[in-house]
């Protein structure tokens, strides 16, 4: 199975709008096709940015933390790592690529040009629909053989 890291911002997205690449992404994770890897500095960005008033449009506060905390019980729950290592150029973003590689993600899932921009990167960086060309491509493949 595919592991996933997904950046907080792809994970807003998701829960935001049902149409789109985000969402998409989100449907693969609870029909069981993918695993989300998350982190709880992942998660608290995660629910620290729904508690903004300008998602009570979108989703109340109790949906919000429904939403964490669905994440919480139901992903793979990894340490945060503290590398030291300066992955991107925009430090805020570096624990994503730690926390891809510590737990040994297969795809980080983002689209923040921080990430997206990463020249050799040691763990795959795809955006949304990237991802999710690359998850049909495989159910393809999957229903070729």
């Amino acid at each position: 199975m595919i592991r996933l890291v997904v950046d907080p911002g792809v994970l807003i997205a998701a829960v935001l709008s049902a149409a789109g690449a985000p969402a998409e992404l989100l449907r693969y994770w609870l029909d069981g096709a993918v695993e989300i890897v998350v982190s709880e500095k992942l998660l608290n960005e995660l629910d620290t940015v729904l508690q903004r008033p300008k998602f009570r449009s979108y989703l109340s506060v109790a949906e919000a933390k429904r939403y964490v905390a669905l994440l919480r019980r139901w992903a793979e729950v990894a340490s945060d790592v503290e590398s030291g290592e300066a992955f991107t150029t925009d430090p805020k973003d570096d624990y994503l690529v730690a926390l891809a590689l510590s737990s040994r993600a297969d795809l980080l899932v983002s689209g923040d040009k921080h990430l997206t921009g990463i020249e050799h990167p040691r763990v795959p960086v795809l955006t949304p629909r990237q991802a999710v060309g690359l998850l049909k491509e495989l159910d393809r493949k999957k229903g070729e053989s």
